[in-house]
């Protein structure tokens, strides 16, 4: 609601999908907005830029049409020019995987194009199995060390980043809205909750190789209680949705 107040009367609604992967944003937000839509996917990986080609989001909620284009390109050189003329701006998934000075220098784009912009499925380095295990504790600090690992680009935000986000887009004047997001997977969707925990897992031993001979034991146990139906996982995600107030002074 508050995103359909705040786009133009103009149509098409122009969205621009940052690091967009394989469409998955555009095939869940584009039905909840009404009138002619044209997307922009940016990523700079070609093969799922055509992947997300091939499955382009449907109809918009009032049966409208909807059109896309892609961008390749690294979002981390993103900059208002390449924006031009959005309505909205969009990225899933994106955030926590980028530096202190990417999320500063994206934020500082999203303000300059004066349009609203939603960041959705954050981290936050909060994990809820149940049932409990005395090896989660380990493994979810071992998983968030992991998401602040150092690269080359310096070191990641991980599950701070939606926090500096958001303190970046106040700093410029923007109202920010934050709402929780959470994950909740069991054996209900087991071949996904599968995929999670196996990731989870190898990315704590990855950052912590003296966890992985307890850590052998504990896939089996939880592998055991998911065919079980016994496990429940909750992963907490924070979704925001920044509002310029203004020109970027």
């Amino acid at each position: 609601r508050r995103i359909r107040h705040r786009l133009p009367d103009r149509a098409p609604t122009v969205v621009h999908d940052l690091g967009c992967g394989s469409g998955s944003m555009g095939r869940w937000l584009a039905p909840l907005l009404p009138g002619p839509q044209h997307w922009v996917l940016h990523d700079r990986d070609a093969d799922l830029l055509d992947l997300a080609v091939t499955d382009p989001p449907p109809a918009a909620a009032d049966g409208a049409a909807i059109t896309i284009s892609t961008q390749p390109g690294d979002l981390t050189r993103l900059r208002p020019g390449d924006l031009a003329g959005a309505s909205l701006l969009t990225a899933s998934a994106l955030l926590d995987m980028m530096t202190a000075a990417e999320v500063e220098g994206l934020v500082r784009c999203c303000v300059e194009v004066l349009c609203p912009t939603l960041l959705t499925l954050s981290v936050t380095g909060r994990v809820v199995l149940t049932p409990a295990d005395p090896l989660d504790r380990a493994l979810a600090a071992a998983f968030n060390d992991h998401q602040r690992r150092a690269t080359v680009r310096g070191p990641l935000l991980g599950p701070d980043a939606v926090g500096r986000a958001a303190e970046e887009f106040r700093l410029l004047g923007a109202h920010v809205t934050t709402r929780p997001s959470p994950w909740r997977l069991d054996a209900r969707n087991g071949a996904l909750t599968a995929a999670w925990l196996a990731g989870w897992v190898e990315a704590a031993c990855e950052q912590r190789p003296e966890l992985e001979p307890a850590a052998a034991a504990y896939r089996e146990r939880r592998a055991e209680q998911l065919a079980d139906a016994r496990l429940a996982v909750t992963v907490d995600h924070l979704d925001l949705l920044a509002q310029p107030a203004g020109a970027l002074r």
